[in-house]
């Protein structure tokens, strides 16, 4: 694997954590009936401290968007961006990429 391959793998476990399942779960969410069943509430995605290893439910602070906050930002940069831009570009061009895509595609939605 290339070392961007292996930066879009962890990207989608990470993002797999919040995307609902073939169930319609979203992992996050734990065993959550309110969260995961409730429409007024299963569409509230909480960024968690950490997570469980082994089931991926959120625990610890939730109102808190620190270092998960970021899972979007990563699915969303892998959706819009090549490999080769991404390695070899700056941290401002890439903010900057990311920013004129997301832009670009909240005014065509219009």
């Amino acid at each position: 694997m290339t070392l961007s391959e292996v930066a879009k793998e962890i990207a989608q476990r990470l993002g797999n954590i919040f995307l609902r399942d073939k169930r319609g779960k979203r992992p996050v969410f734990g065993d959550t009936k309110k969260f995961q069943e409730d429409p007024h509430w299963r569409d509230c995605l909480l960024f968690y401290e950490y997570f469980h290893g082994d089931n991926g439910a959120g625990l610890g602070a939730s109102h808190q968007t620190g270092w998960t906050g970021v899972i979007a930002q990563i699915m969303q940069m892998f959706a819009i961006m090549k490999p080769e831009f991404i390695l070899k570009a700056d941290r401002k061009t890439l903010y900057a990429g990311l920013a004129g895509r997301a832009s670009a595609t909240q005014s065509s939605a219009s």
